[in-house]
């Protein structure tokens, strides 16, 4: 049973939200081989694992209650995180909580396979409910063309500074906009035979080519928040920082496939702050464009 807080995590109700059936044809994506290139599983620190592709990072935590799955990767990643989580011996079917860190096809994609085959439940951003529940057709980028993953109808909303408790875990989310509406990252501890260390898994704020700073039809405001975003990211304190994709954060530099376990290898405050002044950088340049 969730042990959830009923005045921090809101029933989603769906009776605005007209679901892509499943059975409609998705629209292909060009996506990179690193996304779908198998990568070794690995225990990261304490109940934290990485358990996704070479660069779509998926992370499995694990509790007494049962085990929490942060993104899903792409369509038809769901057999290779199964593969991956049951390496580490673990069960596929412990799954209880899926997150994201927002509602692109890269980072959703199999989450309905995953949320079918497990019974587990759907959790995201309230601002990103919509786009996961029509396949991706509504982003704002990205959509119009019709669904690019299957949609999701999610169990339970989240918004700013709620926390997502299960197992003895304490998942602090933390609403980053701009990427997508309801993109965000999560803030938690975890814990091993040393050391407890603060872990955050950051949603980098990149922006997409086709994304306008003064506005777009879907997201007036994706300047404003992009702005509010880059600016509250700096001041997150974290012992070890993760992220989305496994090339923002470093992975394959700081961790090779077959090395013991090193937590430490992903305390990096300076990878951090380097990497969220490029994307400053990219969005006063962004800005400046007519």
């Amino acid at each position: 049973m969730l042990n959830l807080k009923k005045s921090i995590l809101l029933i989603l109700n769906l009776l605005f939200i007209t679901p892509i059936l499943s059975a409609q044809q998705l629209i292909k994506t060009n996506n990179p081989a690193i996304w779908t290139q198998d990568y070794q599983p690995f225990r990261i620190a304490g109940n934290l694992y990485y358990v996704g592709t070479y660069d779509l990072a998926c992370y499995l935590v694990t509790t007494p209650d049962g085990n929490i799955l942060i993104n899903s990767g792409a369509q038809d990643s769901a057999p290779m995180i199964k593969a991956h989580i049951e390496a580490l011996g673990f069960k596929f079917s412990d799954i209880k909580i899926l997150l994201a860190t927002h509602a692109h096809f890269d980072h959703v994609g199999g989450m309905a396979d995953i949320k079918e085959a497990t019974g587990a439940k759907m959790m995201i951003n309230a601002a990103d409910a919509q786009v996961l529940a029509e396949g991706g057709n509504s982003d704002y980028v990205m959509g119009g063309k019709g669904p690019m993953f299957k949609s999701v109808k999610a169990d339970y909303l989240f918004h700013e500074r709620d926390t997502v408790k299960f197992g003895g875990m304490q998942i602090i989310v933390l609403h980053h906009p701009g990427h997508t509406k309801g993109a965000n990252s999560f803030l938690f501890n975890v814990k091993d035979e040393h050391r407890v260390y603060r872990v955050l898994i950051a949603n980098m704020p990149s922006i997409l080519d086709e994304t306008k700073l003064s506005g777009m039809p879907r997201y007036p405001n994706v300047g404003k928040d992009y702005a509010y975003t880059l600016s509250a990211m700096k001041g997150l304190q974290f012992d070890l920082w993760l992220s989305s994709h496994a090339s923002q954060f470093g992975l394959h530099e700081k961790h090779k496939p077959g090395d013991p376990y090193y937590p430490e290898q992903f305390i990096d405050q300076k990878g951090y702050d380097d990497e969220l002044a490029d994307l400053q950088k990219s969005y006063l340049k962004k800005l400046a464009e007519k």
